[in-house]
């Protein structure tokens, strides 16, 4: 990490992490300092990249998705060219929430959403099977969420 992060920029996280939408005021008030500088140390983390984005964490269940499924991509050819148009297609399909390149037998993992196991087959059968170089592909489904939290351990 270039740059220097002390335990008032750690509990400003930590605060942001749990609830993106405090205030300023909000946010000096859990750091025992004033608006201001809680402000300038936000904004300082945003620009620096530390702070890349605010989400709105949805709910599937109450969207209709009540598939989760983890898909392992095994890849034809292993070239620059192949990765980059495999990247690109996958980055088209919707219902892929999460694309990361892997080390391992298999080459990419995607966390796709749907709305039941038939469109499920439609997204995998319709979409993912045509991606290209797509040698392989092994499913399996998210039965029930452990740990479900995108925050990160913020013990520097």
């Amino acid at each position: 990490m270039s740059e220097t992060i002390d335990n008032t920029d750690l509990a400003l996280l930590r605060a942001l992490q749990s609830d993106a939408r405090l205030t300023s005021a909000e946010l000096g008030a859990k750091l025992s300092i004033s608006q201001s500088p809680a402000w300038r140390r936000q904004k300082r983390l945003e620009q620096s990249g530390v702070i890349e984005g605010y989400r709105a964490v949805l709910s599937r269940k109450h969207l209709g998705l009540s598939v989760l499924a983890m898909v392992q991509i095994g890849m034809d050819r292993h070239d620059d060219a192949s990765a980059r148009a495999f990247e690109k297609a996958v980055s088209e399909v919707p219902q892929v929430v999460l694309c990361h390149g892997m080390s391992g037998p298999e080459d990419f993992l995607l966390l796709v959403v749907a709305r039941d196991l038939d469109d499920f087959s439609n997204t995998l059968l319709g979409r993912l099977r045509s991606l290209p170089g797509v040698k392989s592909i092994r499913t399996s489904f998210s039965l029930k969420a452990i740990k479900d939290d995108v925050a990160i351990l913020l013990n520097l």
